[in-house]
């Protein structure tokens, strides 16, 4: 295993320890990462058009992203690196939480990839001069203690021209009531404490911290959850609780 952690003004190490104590879970459709899994098919539907689009890839291929560098901050077990492996992508996965990475090495192994996961930051991977085609910032801003600096390091991994995408938590009272109430109280698909409402950010405020950090915002939807089909769904429209976004470094 690669560890190059430092000490990061970024990091929030309160936050780190909740998933550090989860992390043997992550491959568990029906363990603490419960709503990753569901929620991963609309991710990944997200982030493949997003990035064929930027790049000029037909998704029919057998390896569409092959020649793509692609960067997976906080990458946890490895959910969506796997896939974007699958796909052709060369991927490193970066996680602050050092017990995700041998969970997501084992399973990488287990499925015949070959996958760069690293003990890491995004601040440390900018500083020793990484670059990639793609930075994937999934549910990870929410978590971090400056995501202003936070997210001008995922603009300075990023090769001019190069896509990124970060997806988190509206901050509203349905998203109380949906993300903490619901998932941690009610559903208990989350172990309580897993979010802070208060480090929510709304899509305005996100697309203007990415503006201040170099970033060019190009598009946003909403991950909508359906109570009735238990399925997730694209919304154009609906960013009132899960959302995600598209920018790039020009």
């Amino acid at each position: 295993m690669q560890s190059t952690a430092q000490p990061s003004a970024t990091i929030d190490p309160a936050e780190v320890a909740k998933f550090e104590a989860m992390a043997a879970d992550w491959w568990n459709p029906d363990g603490k990462f419960k709503p990753l899994h569901m929620m991963n098919p609309v991710r990944l539907d997200y982030i493949t058009r997003q990035i064929a689009a930027e790049f000029g890839r037909e998704l029919g291929g057998e390896r569409p992203f092959e020649g793509l560098r692609l960067l997976d901050i906080g990458c946890g077990g490895g959910l969506l690196c796997e896939p974007m492996a699958r796909l052709g992508a060369t991927v490193v996965g970066a996680d602050a939480a050092e017990r995700n990475i041998p969970v997501a090495q084992v399973h990488a192994v287990q499925s015949d990839l070959v996958i760069d996961y690293r003990h890491t930051t995004a601040e440390a991977l900018a500083a020793a001069g990484e670059s990639f085609d793609v930075v994937l910032n999934m549910e990870v801003v929410e978590h971090v203690a400056d995501p202003l600096a936070y997210l001008t390091a995922c603009h300075d991994l990023l090769k001019p021209g190069g896509l990124h995408i970060c997806s988190t938590i509206n901050r509203n009272p349905k998203s109380f009531a949906m993300a903490i109430v619901g998932a941690e109280v009610i559903m208990r698909w989350l172990p309580r404490g897993t979010h802070d409402w208060k480090k929510f950010i709304t899509p305005d405020e996100l697309f203007d911290l990415m503006r201040r950090a170099g970033l060019d915002p190009v598009d946003r939807k909403g991950f909508v959850f359906n109570p009735v089909s238990w399925q997730w769904r694209i919304s154009d429209r609906d960013m009132s609780v899960n959302y995600v976004t598209a920018a790039v470094r020009r």
